[in-house]
């Protein structure tokens, strides 16, 4: 099939989208499809099969951009019209559906709304602005076939299918070369912005001076997390895709205070590594940190928080074949089984198609 991924997050901005959208791709091409990239043109050199859409710096979240228009006779004919998100290029990616009687589904990768109150200084225009979006966002899912969700963490009025982002388990598996063999680290990945907390991990850090932290991200709240960060506290840009292996495999323990992700993709690459996972107690850690692969904490209760970490550090457990169930093979025969029903999501729910991550490790087999 010819699959046109609609998308308002791509390189060079580095996020969990971002590089989903990347396997995702890899994966479908190698099965004989053809994926085409619609995005947001910025300092990156498109190849072959990626599309991008003029646009203009974001002044409210530096690093993204905001899509000005393309004309959808522009575009190549595609089978099937898969949008990543609800801003101006996922409208062009329904509106190209809707032109052409194709079929559509969206995956909800994040809960913008909670985006609003970093991105927007007056708390009360940052609430108000939430509370409008949530029912625009859920007019515009309901018009799609099919709709998708890492998890059932989606908080939108429409059905929609689980199907995790999925893990490339031959990529994110236990290396030999160690970064810090002679220090026990506690490590973070990820964006630095409001939503992920990353000041908790600092006073996490000022209550274990024994241990070092290591945080790879970059994002709005960098300034300010390098003014804070006590001295066994390290943070430095993010890591080249190939080097994200090895740094999952040389800490000790993955940590993270986000309340915002609707799968956690860096617990559970971190995880496929064999490094076991400080979360937050809420959703999705609540499905995902399970007794196999880490530990859950209170938010916002430091000594919770401490007390998981050093759980970690000293208990072994077998995270690797904790994740298994979300290797990005059942995410791709599941899509595959989603794209080749969805003309059919008229008659029947789409819910019908049932999701492997509803299984047993041994029916999923």
């Amino acid at each position: 099939m010819k699959i046109g991924f609609f998308t308002d997050s791509y390189f060079p901005e580095i996020d969990g989208v971002t590089y989903t959208i990347k396997l995702w791709r890899e994966e479908l091409e190698r099965k004989g499809h053809e994926v085409y990239v619609v995005y947001p043109d910025g300092d990156y050199e498109p190849g072959d099969r990626e599309i991008p859409v003029t646009s203009m710096p974001n002044p409210f979240y530096a690093g993204y951009r905001i899509p000005l228009t393309r004309r959808p006779s522009t575009l190549p004919d595609l089978d099937v019209v898969h949008c990543h998100g609800p801003a101006p290029i996922g409208i062009l990616g329904r509106y190209y559906a809707w032109k052409h009687d194709l079929p559509a589904i969206y995956t909800h990768h994040t809960p913008l709304e909670e985006y609003f109150h970093q991105s927007i200084k007056l708390e009360s225009v940052a609430g108000l602005l939430s509370n409008l979006y949530v029912p625009v966002e859920n007019s515009f899912l309901q018009s799609f076939d099919i709709v998708t969700a890492s998890t059932e963490r989606i908080d939108r009025d429409v059905e929609h299918v689980q199907l995790p982002v999925g893990i490339d388990m031959d990529f994110f598996q236990p290396t030999a070369e160690d970064w810090y063999p002679d220090r026990t680290v506690v490590g973070y990945s990820g964006r630095l912005s409001m939503e992920k907390n990353v000041s908790e991990i600092l006073r996490a850090a000022e209550a274990l001076p024994e241990y070092d932290f290591v945080i790879v991200g970059d994002g709005p709240y960098r300034d300010s997390l390098e003014r804070a960060a006590p001295d066994n506290v390290e943070i430095r840009d993010f890591l080249p895709r190939e080097e994200l292996p090895v740094f999952y495999s040389s800490i000790d323990t993955f940590v993270t205070a986000s309340t915002a992700d609707t799968l956690g993709l860096s617990t559970l690459e971190a995880n496929a590594c064999g490094t076991p996972v400080a979360a937050a107690d809420v959703a999705p850690f609540t499905r995902t940190i399970e007794a196999g692969n880490g530990e859950r904490f209170t938010y916002g209760d430091r000594e919770s928080m401490v007390e998981a970490i050093e759980t970690c550090l000293t208990t072994d457990r077998d995270t690797r074949a904790a994740v298994e169930r979300y290797a990005v093979d059942y995410t791709m025969d599941h899509l595959e089984q989603l794209y080749e029903t969805v003309p059919l999501a008229t008659d029947e729910s789409p819910t019908d198609v049932e999701s492997p991550w509803h299984l047993s490790d041994e029916e999923r087999s």
